[in-house]
């Protein structure tokens, strides 16, 4: 049985996306943690997810521009 929610709908998201000649958290709509580097609003955003975490809810981090998939080596023959 299917509740017809995406992953993505079941959880809280929080998305480190530049924002503002910077980087800043985005969850629901909201930007926090604005930071002058990825990495500071990367820990601000795993804080927080942390948080919904330990509160019951399940969370996820995402970066902007960032899949999480990685190609391998490149140039590599096979035969």
């Amino acid at each position: 049985m299917s509740s017809g929610k995406t992953a993505s709908e079941d959880r809280d998201v929080y998305t480190v996306t530049p924002h503002d000649g910077g980087w800043a958290v985005e969850h629901n709509g909201e930007f926090s943690d604005h930071s002058p580097t990825k990495d500071e609003a990367r820990a601000a955003a795993h804080k927080r997810a942390r948080a919904a975490h330990d509160a019951g809810r399940p969370a996820q981090v995402t970066i902007s521009d960032e899949t999480g998939f990685f190609l391998g080596a490149r140039g590599v023959r096979q035969a």
